[in-house]
C-alpha cells in the first residue's frame, strides 16, 4: 500500500518505520527543517527497546508536494491538531478520488475539517495507545507496546478500512476493527485531559504523577467534566473505565516513564501545545451546552500561561 505519513513527527516516526518495515511504499510528510534535514542525509533512525535500525525514506515538507506526485492509497494523520487544515490544504496534490484519510489525531472536532478535502466515506477515525518520543531530528526513540483502534466514519468506507486494518497487523501494529470509536476518541480525550496538562504543569512523567497524593482526586475531576460534556452529546463515558485506563499507564513497566506528548512540545521544544483541542474543547463545549467546566478551563489556561512563559512557537 502507498502510505503517506502527514506529521512524521515521534508517533509518526514510529508508525511510519514500521509500516515500512512491513514493505509499504511510505513517505513521511512534516514541516520541521531539522527534521526533514537529518532524515535525508543519515535516515530516520529508529531506536527500540532492544535495536537500533536505519530507514531510508522520502521525506517532503507540505510547500514540496506537487501535481507531480502519484496519488496514495492512505494519508495518516498525525500533525498536531492545530495545524490539521494548513496541511491537507498542502498536502492536496496527492489526495485522489480514492484516497483514505486515517485521523489519528489526539482531541476533538477533526471530522468537519477532513471532510473539506475528502469525502466522509473515505475517513477512517481511530485511536492509538503507541508512544513515542524524539531523540533529536531524524531520530525517533520507541518504547513499550500499544494498539491501534480504527473505524470507518460511513458504511461505504468498511471494506477498504479492513484492507488497512490487515496491513497494520503486517507491521505488528495490533489493530482492532472498532463498532464505536467515537467513545474510544473521546476516552482517550480523557487520557490526554488528565495526563498531557498535568504533567506538563507539574514537570514529571506519567509514573511520577500517578504517584503523587492529590492523582486521583484530580483525574476524577477533570473526568467528570469530560464526561458530562460527552453525554450532552450523546457518548456516555463509563468514568470508572476510563479512570482505569489513565491509572494503568502509571506501571513504569508500561508507559510510567513517558513524557506524554504535549511535555515534549511545551517543556523540551517550546512549541505550542494541542490543550484548545482537548481540555480547551470540553471548557468551550461546556459553554454551549451551560456546562460548568473549571477544572478543564483552568488547565487551559495554565498551559496558554506556561506557553507565553516560554514564548512558545
Amino acid at each position: 500500500m502507498k502510505i503517506a505519513i502527514a506529521g512524521a513527527g515521534a508517533m509518526g516516526s514510529r508508525i511510519g518505520l514500521m509500516l515500512h518495515q512491513a514493505g509499504n511504499e511510505v513517505v513521511l510528510i512534516d514541516r520541521w527543517p531539522d527534521h526533514i534535514k537529518a532524515i535525508r542525509e543519515n535516515g530516520l533512525i529508529g531506536e527500540f527497546e532492544d535495536h537500533k535500525v536505519t530507514a531510508h525514506l522520502p521525506i517532503y515538507s507540505p510547500e514540496e508536494i506537487v501535481d507531480g506526485h502519484a496519488n496514495v492509497d492512505l494519508i495518516v494523520a498525525l500533525t498536531k491538531s492545530m495545524q490539521l487544515e494548513a496541511m491537507f490544504q498542502d498536502i492536496q496534490p496527492i489526495i485522489g478520488e480514492k484516497t483514505f484519510v486515517f485521523c489519528l489525531l489526539n482531541g476533538l472536532g477533526h471530522e468537519e475539517t477532513l471532510a473539506k478535502f475528502v469525502p466522509k466515506e473515505n475517513i477512517i477515525f481511530g485511536t492509538t495507545t503507541w508512544t513515542a518520543g524524539l531523540a533529536g531530528p531524524g531520530h525517533a526513540k520507541l518504547i513499550g507496546s500499544g494498539s491501534i483502534e480504527m473505524e470507518n466514519l460511513a458504511p461505504q468506507g468498511k471494506a477498504f478500512t479492513l484492507e488497512v486494518l490487515e496491513v497494520f497487523q503486517q507491521a505488528g501494529l495490533n489493530p482492532i476493527y472498532s463498532s464505536n470509536v467515537r467513545y474510544s476518541i473521546w476516552k482517550k480525550a480523557c487520557i490526554n485531559g488528565t495526563l498531557n496538562g498535568l504533567c506538563t504543569i507539574l514537570d514529571c512523567n506519567i509514573a511520577d504523577f500517578g504517584s503523587l497524593s492529590i492523582a486521583r482526586n484530580l483525574i476524577e475531576s477533570i473526568v467528570g467534566e469530560f464526561a458530562a460534556v460527552a453525554e450532552a452529546e450523546g457518548i456516555e463515558l463509563n468514568q470508572s473505565q476510563v479512570i482505569q485506563a489513565i491509572e494503568a499507564t502509571y506501571d513504569v513497566n508500561t508507559q510510567g516513564l513517558h513524557f506524554p506528548s504535549m511535555y515534549q512540545d511545551l517543556i523540551r521544544n517550546h512549541r505550542k501545545t494541542e490543550i484548545d483541542y482537548i481540555n480547551g474543547a470540553v471548557w468551550q463545549k461546556g459553554k454551549n451546552y451551560q456546562i460548568n467546566t473549571p477544572y478543564c478551563a483552568f488547565l487551559t489556561q495554565l498551559i496558554h500561561g506556561k506557553e507565553e512563559l516560554l514564548k512558545a512557537k
